[in-house]
């Protein structure tokens, strides 16, 4: 069996065109029987409505609807751990994850040995640019400061064996990153390219800030270089500042010049009062994971289910 995990948030109006795309995908692989696991994650359309329609008429679609939105993230977990196939696919209910590619996917890890098939955009069009542009800083730096390779332009949509399912399932943080979490457990992988495909329907729901903050949870959870950097940067200027003091005294002992220049040195207090302030605030940003971790909650509460 093959189950198909769809993480759906306010996507009443692409639920229909995907499921008629998804029947067509099913039909070219007539060697597996499908269950279609939707999960609701806390929308405020009729999202849930299309989803107990959709069930009412096909047994092959499953539905979960949770008490709340609790992420993307928890969606796909919620997804992965209440899915039964032998093979598992994630991918996004707005078509830009083309259905068409399964077949091809599935061929890569039944015949030639892979544990997943990953795919990635070569292109982001239809995106603004300044979005794309933060995104490729994005991957160039966390590739830079992290062990766990994080592939440009990766998206969510991967063909999975159990075996790699289990693994992802055995992570059993709180705050979790995804496309690191898919690297991290390993594995035997393909990576499959294509042309960036735009929404079928509805609007995205990531805006500028939500993917910032999402950029920082994947920094955060894989890599501890901020906290290094700050570290090496209360050493640079802990030595400056000794050059400094040094300087001003001989200077005194030796030409007699009194000390001057109070604005600069106020200006200088600011800036390096800011400098702390900001790694307090990266410091903070661990220990606030940390917290998270501790208290040991739910990864996310199901409402309703029709399994």
């Amino acid at each position: 069996m093959i189950s198909v995990v769809v993480p759906c948030y306010n996507e009443q109006e692409a639920l229909p065109a995907f499921y008629e795309e998804y029947k067509k995908m099913t039909s070219q692989i007539p060697s597996e029987t499908f269950e279609l696991l939707l999960v609701n994650d806390g929308s405020k359309d009729n999202t849930l409505e299309v989803m107990m329609d959709l069930a009412a008429r096909d047994s092959e679609v499953k539905y979960i609807s949770f008490s709340r939105n609790f992420g993307k993230e928890g969606a796909i977990f919620a997804g992965l751990e209440n899915s039964s196939g032998d093979y598992v696919v994630m991918m996004d209910a707005d078509l830009q994850d083309p259905p068409s590619m399964l077949p091809e996917m599935y061929r890569a890890v039944t015949e030639e040995g892979y544990d997943s098939v990953a795919t990635r955009r070569v292109t982001r069009k239809g995106e603004p640019p300044i979005r794309s542009f933060f995104a490729r800083r994005f991957y160039s730096i966390i590739n830079r400061i992290s062990d766990t390779e994080i592939v440009d332009g990766a998206r969510d949509y991967r063909l999975m064996n159990r075996k790699f399912v289990d693994a992802l399932l055995s992570l059993g943080e709180y705050n979790r990153f995804s496309k690191g979490l898919f690297g991290w457990v390993g594995f035997k992988t393909k990576w499959l390219e294509y042309e960036n495909v735009e929404r079928v329907a509805g609007e995205t729901k990531w805006s500028f800030w939500k993917l910032f903050a999402y950029a920082i949870e994947g920094i955060v959870a894989f890599s501890t270089a901020p906290l290094q950097v700050s570290a090496l940067l209360g050493v640079i200027m802990s030595f400056i500042a000794f050059v400094a003091i040094i300087f001003i005294v001989v200077r005194k002992l030796v030409c007699g010049d009194p000390v001057a220049g109070w604005a600069s040195l106020a200006s200088i207090i600011v800036f390096v009062g800011g400098i702390q302030m900001f790694f307090i605030g990266v410091l903070g940003e661990y220990l606030a994971k940390a917290y998270l971790e501790i208290k040991d909650r739910p990864k996310y509460i199901i409402d309703k289910k029709n399994f």
